[in-house]
């Protein structure tokens, strides 16, 4: 399946109409968010501003750990473009209704009418990452998620710009609420519009019974989630990128006029600075990746958001109160340009950190599962965002912390939660090190990978030409590869960890070892009986002289007790690499060459009886042909 360009997305009916609901859907929830939270910064006292913005940061959000576990099994038991229609009408009652709360100066009322349309981006949520596995194929997920990314920052930026702006028209306290009044209400309703044209997804579960208790229904479904690990710990890393957002993009304001002097268009550039970065970060991740769900991105986006917000908190700390107001003034203080540019970095590293995570949720969940899945992730972001405003006001509150030093916390904090994250699934730092390899020393292309089976068991045949053979397999194949590899390089330092990661099954001649090649035919067994895709080199060895080794029977004795595809697959252009034994032993010099093409080619599918050693030796080294 050929790779498509993530922006051809937006010339699809599939697409367009609900990409473009959802962004009119966050803008509008931000321009109201910020006019009321720029009110709360340049009309009350310091102290007063910091606890009331939280409190509205508190209050938005708080409605996704209340109500999601319901808006889940909606999602998942009825169609979603049905209930997307519904909710945007919602949304058009609650802006007429936060018209009058801002109109009226009514503070009550207005953090209302922010709860409310929390309330309805809690049941639209499981929904907009749920329907893009329905309308997206599987190579367009990281594209889709990456633009879903990209237009929920931009909304968020748009939205509070233009909530901030349009606050501050008029010559009366109330003449700019008119006019953000007037953008919510027309806004809701053109979302509305544009909702009609979102095809319909039809219910995975159309049978499924309501749970409205919504502590049992999240207790349920988070006993299953735990389960799998991989997924129960992206949940988390997303919540808290969310609570790091959530925590810079909530002491912005304050941070502009009691720290900076600064005046609403300074609120704007430094939102600006950190969303646009998120957004530049979401669309570089779907080209980093290649169309593929690609782990290896997490863990260097969380080394960057941890970079990044100490630099912040660092250089934050440094500058200078304004003698004006002003951008231009700004703009030239001492540290300035460095602050906005590591804001950027933060968003860029950001985009790298949650635009794979999400994309492998919406893969490796259950399609009946998927929405309440969803939900969970969603009650998991609203609990750890109000985290990050119970943080806020301890912090900067209680303890007198500046927000410098707020920021400092924060970022140390995600440098302990990336290694708690990552120890519990060694996945992650393993595909890093795979896209690591995979973007330095050699450029890889991939032929035929296609034909390898999205589930079930199976085995795949390769060539074996070098100690990181492995890693560019895994690297290429999409489903997690088990690999069958001779023990002496499976215990070869810091690639034992990879390979240990990765589940592999070390293997040596029945003669130096027969408990342990006993041992390893059980667990090949036990894989494959459990649906696993498995990788053996029949060679039994790396080559020496860059030719193919005859296979080895042993392949053969694996099929007779289990009669599973057998998928032939060749490298190509790997012989005489750093890590190959061209020049006698591998590793005895420095690399001599960087971006070296190299291929990974799958053949058809070959069943069991075909697969005798012979044969499969022939298929391999057809597909290798001359480049060794």
């Amino acid at each position: 399946m050929a790779h498509r360009n993530q922006f051809q997305l937006l010339g699809s009916r599939r697409f367009l109409p609900f990409f473009t609901t959802q962004f009119l859907g966050a803008f509008n929830d931000n321009v109201f968010k910020s006019a009321l939270m720029v009110m709360i910064a340049f009309r009350l006292a310091a102290d007063q501003a910091n606890t009331l913005n939280n409190l509205a940061a508190g209050l938005f959000i708080l409605p996704f750990f209340l109500f999601s576990a319901t808006a889940g099994q909606l999602a998942d038991k009825y169609d979603k473009s049905l209930l997307i229609r519904r909710i945007k009408l919602a949304e058009i009652g609650i802006a007429l209704l936060g018209v009058y709360a801002l109109v009226s100066g009514n503070n009550n009322l207005s953090l209302l009418v922010l709860f409310l349309l929390g309330v309805q981006s809690a049941f639209f949520g499981p929904i907009k990452y749920a329907i893009l596995p329905q309308h997206l194929q599987r190579n367009e997920l990281v594209g889709g998620n990456a633009l879903v990314e990209m237009a929920t920052f931009v909304a968020i930026l748009s939205g509070t710009i233009t909530g901030t702006i349009l606050f501050g028209i008029g010559d009366s306290e109330s003449g700019g609420t008119w006019w953000v009044g007037g953008v919510i209400i027309a806004v809701s309703m053109a979302g509305y519009l544009v909702c009609r044209s979102v095809p319909a997804a039809p219910a995975p579960v159309p049978d499924l019974q309501i749970d409205l208790n919504p502590m049992r229904q999240t207790a349920r479904l988070l006993r299953e989630i735990v389960k799998t690990p991989a997924i129960f710990y992206s949940i988390v890393g997303i919540s808290w990128f969310w609570l790091l957002g959530a925590a810079y993009l909530t002491q912005i304001p304050s941070f502009s006029k009691n720290v900076l002097a600064g005046s609403e268009s300074l609120v704007a550039l430094l939102l600006c600075s950190f969303t646009i970065g998120v957004a530049i970060g979401s669309l570089l991740c779907e080209r980093l990746s290649g169309g593929r769900i690609e782990l290896g991105l997490v863990p260097l986006g969380a080394a960057g958001l941890t970079y990044g917000g100490v630099m912040l908190a660092v250089i934050g700390g440094g500058l200078e109160p304004l003698q004006e107001p002003s951008l231009t003034a700004f703009w030239h203080s001492p540290g300035a340009q460095a602050f906005l540019a590591h804001l950027v970095l933060i968003g860029i590293f950001g985009g790298f950190y949650i635009v794979p995570l999400y994309a492998m949720i919406q893969d490796r969940t259950e399609k009946a599962l998927r929405a309440r899945v969803i939900s969970i992730t969603n009650i998991l972001n609203a609990l750890f965002m109000v985290i990050s405003a119970i943080l806020g006001i301890t912090f900067l509150n209680l303890l007198n912390f500046s927000i410098p030093e707020f920021f400092l916390v924060i970022a140390l904090m995600n440098a302990a939660v990336a290694v708690f994250v990552f120890n519990k699934v060694p996945e992650f730092a393993m595909r890093f090190l795979v896209w690591l390899l995979s973007h330095t020393m050699y450029r890889v292309r991939h032929e035929g990978l296609e034909q390898i089976p999205d589930e079930g068991p199976a085995i795949i045949a390769c060539n074996h030409v070098s100690y990181v053979d492995a890693l560019l397999l895994a690297g290429a194949v999409r489903r997690p590869i088990r690999f069958i590899m001779y023990k002496p390089i499976y215990e070869i330092p810091v690639l034992h960890f990879i390979f240990r990661t990765g589940r592999a099954i070390p293997i040596c001649s029945k003669q130096k070892d027969p408990q342990g090649y006993t041992r390893a035919f059980e667990e090949i067994e036990q894989a494959l009986n459990d649906g696993d895709l498995l990788c053996i080199f029949p060679e039994g060895q790396l080559t020496r002289d860059g030719e193919l080794a005859p296979f080895k029977a042993g392949i053969e004795k694996i099929l007779q007790k289990n009669p599973v595809p057998v998928i032939p697959m060749a490298l190509r252009g790997l012989w005489g690499s750093f890590f190959s034994h061209k020049d006698g032993s591998a590793f005895s010099t420095w690399p001599k060459r960087f971006w070296s093409r190299v291929s990974v080619v799958a053949g058809k599918p070959l069943d069991a009886a075909s697969a005798r050693a012979e044969e499969l030796e022939q298929v391999v080294l057809g597909l290798r042909g001359e480049q060794r």
